[in-house]
């Protein structure tokens, strides 16, 4: 069972060394997000193979799990699509200088690899664990998290790629739609699912160790790598200033009155 444990890490290895040789072809680091949904859709694939494709919790997870990574994938592409390399791969390029190329490797491909296994490990546990026993409380409960989740990530992304098509808009902050309740609704999305996949899994034995998944995810958007990034991004600006004081920073709560 270990050893079963580890091989999505195996998977995930070749995955990212692929993507990290076709990043230094197109001379773009930014490939790590459009890899990083599509990454998720192999674990769930593991996980299925080795339910012999026979558990209806598995294949439901499999489901909710291809959903979520070919949308963000084709949502990330598109959104990248003839524009220059991402503002902060770019800053971490100039940033490395000689040492771009094993940093590159290192610190992007790579620890985004390992953050994708832990992520996963609500997938992986069901995967190998699952006692392919009736749907349940859990499961329907899970897909109601998960269901909330995706509708604030992916009406969060539309809403503002509308917003950012509009040359109009050009230098504006978006404050609409789900804008008006959260900073970050697509960021708030995308964690919320991931607690709905962890419920999901956690009819198979032992998976409570996986909320080592939906913590890690959490962690990242609300301290690492999601929120700070991006509001350090708008640091001065008047108009951003004043959104966050009217607007909760992440979960979708009532506009503040000012």
């Amino acid at each position: 069972m270990i050893i079963k444990l580890f091989t999505p890490l195996l998977f995930i290895f070749f995955y990212m060394c692929f993507w990290f040789i076709l990043s230094l072809i197109r001379k773009r680091n930014d490939l790590a997000d459009t890899a990083w949904g599509l990454g998720f859709i192999l674990v769930a694939f593991y996980g299925f193979f080795n339910q012999n494709f026979t558990s209806g919790r598995m294949n439901l997870i499999f489901i909710l799990v291809l959903i979520w990574g070919i949308r963000l994938a084709l949502h990330v592409y598109l959104r990248n699509k003839g524009k220059s390399e991402d503002f902060r791969y770019k800053k971490w390029r100039e940033d490395w200088g000689k040492q771009w190329i094993i940093r590159s490797f290192l610190q992007v491909f790579m620890i985004q690899g390992l953050f994708l296994y832990l992520i996963s490990l609500p997938i992986t546990f069901a995967g190998i664990f699952d006692l392919k026993t009736s749907l349940n409380w859990f499961d329907f409960i899970g897909i109601f998290v998960w269901l909330f989740g995706f509708f604030f990530e992916a009406v969060g992304d539309y809403q503002l790629t509308q917003f950012k098509s509009n040359p109009k808009n050009k230098g504006k902050v978006m404050k609409y739609g789900l804008w008006q309740y959260t900073r970050h609704p697509n960021y708030f999305g995308e964690v919320t699912q991931w607690w709905g996949v962890f419920i999901i899994a956690l009819n198979a034995p032992y998976s409570l160790i996986s909320i080592i998944g939906p913590l890690t995810i959490t962690f990242l958007i609300l301290k690492v790598s999601g929120i700070p990034l991006l509001e350090a991004k708008y640091k001065g600006n008047t108009e951003f200033e004043e959104y966050k004081k009217t607007t909760s920073v992440f979960f979708p709560m009532p506009p503040n009155k000012k």
